[in-house]
């Protein structure tokens, strides 16, 4: 396709110095070393041999006595503890009494590998593994340049915002089974439509509430499907698809015709707010299909953040696909005080090992999210990789990424699971992405490292009543996505532009490394990483036959405030587009505000590149290549290739040796070469592609299936769009 950049004359005029300065692919910047020295604290111990702090926490799990996660690490109050230069080498602070806690009776260990996926996409992931890998090999990278449209779908389920109901993001991925393509709009319908001419098969309508309950849109990530091992010929039902609402219910229809389930809950609805009995202020919103594992449908739920101090704590459900009935309920905070805090809950997608019947839970960070002096207790499951017995749901073992997290670094992502062989061992292995730009591999049997995860010492701050963790983990291999140690540079053609705001911004702002704590003083403190995160919930791609990683990245800089509650009234703030703005953490002290660094133009004042693809050798954990990634665009102008663009969903990988991703603000949809990253195709559609891709094979053809639905972080244009690709006949 021919190049796409085009701008306006004064645009044209400032972008001149820099384009003589960069060329169109720059040399990608060396892979950070981690944020923090390394000390020489004891290496962190395997997963339940041993407590921190007086007390071991309970009322976690369903039988407690059989379990014991790693406890986080231990805190220290504000008024004891000294403020710490990120890049301090001294030594750390020394440990709390150790407390050694009953270890569970080892579970049978297992040589059994990740199952080769088939040529469908029955789930979110593609697989439960969560690799997003398709053994289809028809599409190669000397052919995918011919691909062609081979149909294409307007739903009518979109909205802008500006008339009676909230606007739309639409983020699901598209499921084939059953021989046809399920699709969850966000209007909470679904459709079933012919996998080759996208004409509709079937349709129901939920009738939910078109509201925005607990989210500032309308959203959906699509439906999950489950199927009995043996199906009975003639019984309904035997196929099912599941639609949850933002208004807590999840709907369950026979897959063949989209008739309700009758035996499933309610009639074929299952009320899921039925468990919402501590701080019920809002639904517990459905918008991630659940998790299918064998015959448990396993559901999280997403809520209202940076609003409550005091939330529905985080809970998973685990139900019987068919019968809707309640198998078993893991709470991620402790009981004795679930009250006065809450969310720490599960909103993304889960990963699953069906032959270790294990499911990993990534977990969110407790509310409210910029202040922790109403839950300076330990919360162990907060901002973790939880896994659980599926049959029992029970915590075979837990690590914490991040302890007593005020920065909103949920666990945002399904870990992905993947077979890996180091140092001539193969290891099961399973890589969690991060908010913060840290990709942590542990053996997912047991949880353990498998390259060294450090902990190390991290800046304190100074609000009054605040408990600040002294460490924090930091992996060793792989490095880090990106520097967490400074902001970015000022890109000099925005402060150009903007008469040196973005300089004045810099000095306004606290920044000791990624873990600089929220503060009331000037215009607070640099998020960098930002809640939005590193890596979205699209998470990492996985080839398990050359063993090669892949992940999207974005680079943004934004600032967190804490406001006092007198100095947040007299501010009159609103809320903004794209989860910004101000939000007052009511029942708190504090309310905070959280905003982009942008000039008074819009545009980002730190320096380019905005977003990146690379993807990693995972026998090392090195990098292969990297490369910036899409193309920013403003008032409908594209920007040059080589500063990338903020990055939402996630890229899907081929045995034919492509990756395939939409996910940029340019709305463009491309295939990537996996060896060399090179790209090979693109195409346009009305809105960003924030969701994952799916690949399946009908009638023996291949097929690529992008959905555009845009978001609001990226920016404001949505869409209702689904694009089917395939080679010519």
């Amino acid at each position: 396709m021919t190049q796409l950049l085009r701008s306006t004359a004064l645009l044209a005029l400032l972008a001149a110095p820099a384009f003589a300065q960069q060329a169109d692919t720059p040399t990608p910047p060396a892979q950070p070393d981690s944020a923090a020295p390394k000390t020489d604290a004891p290496e962190t111990p395997p997963p339940g041999a041993t407590a921190t702090e007086e007390d071991t926490p309970t009322g976690e799990g369903p039988d407690l006595d059989a379990v014991s996660p790693e406890a986080e690490v231990a805190e220290t109050p504000a008024a004891e503890a000294p403020a710490a230069e990120a890049q301090d080498d001294s030594e750390p602070e020394p440990d709390a009494e150790t407390v050694t806690v009953e270890v569970p009776a080892a579970r049978p260990s297992s040589d059994a590998k990740v199952p080769t996926p088939g040529t469908g996409w029955p789930s979110f992931h593609g697989q439960v593994s969560g690799a997003k890998y398709s053994p289809l090999e028809q599409i190669t990278p000397e052919n995918v340049g011919d691909l062609e449209l081979a149909w294409r779908v307007e739903t009518g389920d979109v909205s802008d915002g500006s008339g009676d109901l909230p606007a739309t993001v639409w983020s699901a991925t598209p499921i084939y089974a059953n021989g046809l393509l399920y699709i969850g709009t966000p209007f909470y319908r679904v459709l079933a439509l012919d996998p080759a001419t996208g004409e509709e098969v079937w349709s129901y309508d939920t009738q939910s509430t078109l509201e925005a309950l607990t989210q500032p849109a309308l959203k959906n990530r699509g439906v999950a499907y489950w199927e009995a091992a043996e199906p009975v010929e003639g019984e309904a039902c035997q196929k099912i698809v599941y639609l949850g609402t933002m208004d807590a219910r999840l709907f369950a229809m026979d897959a063949d015709t989209g008739a309700l389930c009758e035996d499933f809950a309610d009639g074929g609805v299952l009320d899921v707010n039925q468990w919402n009995t501590v701080n019920d202020r809002w639904p517990l919103s459905l918008l991630q299909p659940p998790t299918i594992v064998g015959d448990h449908v396993i559901i999280g739920w997403a809520g209202n953040d940076w609003d409550w101090a005091e939330a529905p704590p985080g809970s998973v459900f685990s139900v019987d696909a068919q019968s809707g009935e309640l198998e078993w309920t893991f709470d991620t905070i402790p009981e004795e005080i679930r009250e006065k805090t809450g969310t720490a809950n599960v909103w993304t997608a889960m990963s699953a090992d069906e032959e270790r019947g294990i499911v990993y839970l990534p977990v969110a960070s407790p509310s409210p999210n910029y202040w922790g002096g109403n839950r300076t207790e330990d919360i162990p499951y907060a901002t973790s990789t939880t896994a659980l017995d599926v049959d029992t749901g029970e915590v075979i073992w837990s690590r914490q990424w991040v302890h007593h997290d005020i920065w909103d670094y949920d666990i945002n992502s399904a870990p992905t699971l993947m077979d890996i062989t180091v140092n001539g061992e193969e290891i099961p292995a399973l890589m969690q992405a991060t908010k913060m730009g840290f990709l942590f591999v542990v053996n997912r049997e047991t949880g353990e490292d498998i390259w060294p995860i450090e902990e190390r010492p991290v800046p304190a701050g100074s609000i009054e009543g605040e408990r600040y963790a002294p460490t924090q983990p930091f992996p060793t291999t792989p490095k880090p996505l990106l520097d967490q140690s400074r902001l970015p540079d000022v890109w000099k053609l925005a402060d150009l532009a903007s008469f040196g705001e973005c300089s004045e911004l810099w000095s306004k702002l606290t920044y000791d490394g990624m873990y600089t704590a929220p503060t009331t003083e000037g215009e607070g403190a640099g998020a960098y990483p930002n809640s939005a995160g590193v890596v979205q919930w699209g998470g990492v791609g996985y080839d398990p036959e050359h063993q090669i990683a892949v992940v999207n990245l974005s680079h943004v800089v934004q600032y967190i405030k804490l406001w006092t509650r007198e100095d947040y009234e007299a501010a009159n703030g609103e809320a903004g587009v794209g989860e910004s703005g101000f939000h007052p953490q009511t029942g708190a002290p504090y309310g905070m505000s959280l905003q982009s660094a942008m000039n008074r133009w819009g545009m980002p004042c730190w320096e380019p590149p905005f977003g990146e693809i690379m993807a990693l050798d995972m026998t090392t954990g090195e990098q292969l290549w990297r490369k910036p990634f899409g193309m920013s665009q403003r008032y409908g102008f594209y920007m040059p290739e080589a500063w990338g663009s903020p990055t939402i969903g996630g890229p899907a990988i081929t045995a034919g040796g492509l990756i395939f991703i939409g996910g940029t603000m340019d709305g463009m949809v491309r295939a990537y070469d996996l060896q060399s990253g090179e790209e090979l195709w693109r195409d346009l559609t009305e809105a960003p592609s924030v969701s994952n891709p799916a690949i399946y094979e009908h009638d023996g053809r291949e097929y690529i299936a992008f959905i555009s639905g845009g978001n609001s972080i990226l920016k404001p244009s949505v869409g209702d769009m689904i694009s089917v690709y395939r080679l010519p006949l």
